[in-house]
């Protein structure tokens, strides 16, 4: 039977953007199946009482570093955007539509999206950028903006990130194969071992 990797994200964390860039490839070569849940991050902060480690500078700054370094690793562009940390939850809303009405072209919105604020460094919190990111990768931005505001599309984001808190979620990304959490880019050799 094919194992299956859930991948819980949001747009809004680096090591997340790191980690998309490497689970397409590493399910290929396991032979799992990735499965994609957005969640809204603030909401399980909220939740579990946790927050970003960018509210602690020294903290902050390591995990910068950290995550350069990652980067360099993986070969993909790394751009710390000034406007860092954005509110994410239009953003997040509108990739729980587009999974939920236009399957066939979620993981172009979710590859425009994560290379547009963490490669290109844009500011995905502007609306008029966001507007801009979409038109140049052929999606509608009214289209988008009208699903991000349906209340059905709504419910299911706050319904992901409930059952990511009771799961045991606490932060991004968090990826469970099975019943096994794995949290942070940074585990994805252990990621590799659950699935092989």
């Amino acid at each position: 039977m094919r194992k299956t990797l859930e991948f819980f994200f949001d747009l809004g964390s680096p090591a997340t953007y790191l980690a998309y860039t490497q689970l397409p490839a590493l399910c290929a070569a396991t032979g799992a199946q990735l499965v994609y849940r957005p969640m809204l991050l603030g909401g399980v902060f909220k939740a579990t009482g946790n927050a970003s480690p960018i509210t602690i500078p020294a903290k902050g700054r390591y995990m910068f570093d950290d995550l350069a370094r990652y980067a360099r690793r993986y070969k993909v562009a790394l751009t710390f955007s000034p406007h860092f940390p954005i509110n994410t939850l239009v953003l997040m809303r509108a990739i729980t539509g587009v999974q939920l009405h236009q399957p066939e072209r979620f993981t172009a919105l979710l590859d425009c999206l994560f290379r547009a604020l963490w490669a290109e460094g844009r500011h995905l919190g502007d609306p008029a950028v966001v507007a801009a990111v979409l038109t140049e990768h052929q999606f509608d931005p009214e289209q988008i903006l009208a699903l991000a505001n349906d209340e059905n599309v709504k419910a299911a984001l706050k319904s992901n990130t409930e059952q990511a808190v009771q799961r045991g979620v606490f932060g991004a990304p968090s990826l469970f194969v099975g019943n096994q959490l794995f949290f942070g880019q940074d585990r994805l050799e252990f990621v590799r071992e659950a699935l092989s």
